[in-house]
């Protein structure tokens, strides 16, 4: 496969805004862009995890181009809105709600009404603006500034970050309930030099669309250059690659990219980036690396999900969530500093959920265990078949 996402008017975009092409052909690519087509032919909310770069925008309006949903695509960027404004441009607002407010004004939520409405950067967010943005997820329904009239929505929401959310929650930052609301369906997109070989097709694609500009016909790369980009750790991912490339025509002789022409920034390193782009933060990175035998139950995890969705599985995150946290813990021998470190959480966050499923806490039931971890009669969850 060797897919190729773009945005309308990429030409007419500023260089340095987003990554502006995502290509699918190394196999994890693959992979990722067949989840996001499934999750795309449903209604849920989906939540975009991903460094700078990688192209989180793009694999949003691909899910609303496959969604069918005859109402707009709406892209809002979270940290490009000053705090007193954002409040009105989520939600908009009527004539007087503040001062300079003169006539009334929809916001972003009804503008995508029927469609999608896109929130780039969720974890900027004030705390003040979670507990709203959870109000209207729950309600299904938006509030104007200045205003008790509720307008209904059909609006689905697919939201974005490149901040680990699980750190933030831990730091008060970012409520627990509203990371629940948003990750009903979560896409973990891997940093560039986690799928390399998405490099060379990104490359010739960007050689492709700079050449028509520059009057360049036929440019290549050299041996050595090719195994210079490959060799590259790409701190700035897919946007960076991108400026590499531009640069590199415009300085390169007789039509052939040399490794001379390429301008990588040495001084910018990952602490470690394998094939897999294994040692991205938590919440970024797509998977841990796999054995054979891992990468073969996971695509067998993958596919029984698979099936419950299409069976039409009632509370399938809460289901499928309960029963990771039920099955680890009893794994684990109960013992929760091991079940947290296994699932690659915080203590915190798995106290929140054996308390919620009833395993620790005064509300527990005769099955559970103490506050550290005794003895319990606990069946291992296992994924419906």
């Amino acid at each position: 496969m060797n897919k190729l996402l773009t945005f309308p008017d990429s030409q007419g975009m500023a260089l340095s805004i987003r990554a502006k092409a995502l290509l699918f052909h190394d196999p994890r690519s693959v992979e990722l862009l067949q989840q996001v087509e499934r999750i795309a032919r449903s209604d849920a909310t989906a939540l975009v995890i991903g460094e700078t770069g990688t192209g989180k925008e793009l694999v949003a309006r691909h899910i609303h181009t496959l969604s069918g949903r005859p109402g707009p695509f709406v892209a809002v960027n979270c940290g490009a809105f000053s705090e007193t404004l954002i409040d009105a441009e989520l939600f908009g607002h009527e004539v007087g709600a503040f001062t300079g407010a003169t006539q009334a004004r929809s916001g972003w939520f009804e503008a995508a009404n029927g469609g999608t409405l896109f929130l780039d950067e969720i974890g900027d967010l004030s705390m003040a603006l979670q507990v709203k943005l959870l109000r209207v997820l729950q309600e299904r329904q938006v509030v104007r500034l200045g205003s008790r009239r509720p307008v209904a929505l059909d609006v689905r929401l697919v939201a974005a970050t490149n901040v680990d959310l699980h750190k933030a929650i831990d730091a008060e930052r970012f409520r627990s309930d509203l990371y629940y609301r948003l990750s009903v369906a979560v896409i973990n997109l891997p940093p560039l030099c986690g799928r390399p070989g998405d490099i060379l097709p990104l490359a010739r694609h960007f050689i492709g669309t700079y050449g028509d500009k520059l009057r360049l016909r036929d440019v290549t790369m050299s041996p050595g250059a090719q195994e210079a980009l490959l060799g590259y750790e790409w701190p700035g991912n897919i946007r960076e690659l991108e400026n590499v490339i531009h640069y590199a025509l415009i300085v390169c002789r007789a039509g052939v990219i040399e490794e001379d022409d390429l301008k990588l920034v040495g001084a910018l390193h990952r602490k470690h980036c394998g094939a897999r782009g294994d040692e991205a933060p938590r919440a970024v990175a797509a998977a841990p690396t796999a054995t054979p035998a891992a990468s073969t139950t996971l695509l067998r995890l993958q596919a029984l999900i698979g099936e419950l969705i299409d069976n039409g599985e009632p509370a399938l995150f809460d289901t499928i969530e309960e029963s990771v946290i039920l099955t680890a813990f009893a794994s684990c021998h109960q013992n929760q500093v091991q079940t947290a470190k296994t699932l690659g959480i915080s203590r915190n966050i798995l106290r929140t959920h054996l308390k919620r499923f009833g395993l620790i806490g005064a509300d527990a039931g005769p099955g559970a265990v103490a506050e550290e971890g005794g003895p319990a009669l606990l069946a291992q969850a296992e994924f419906a078949h």
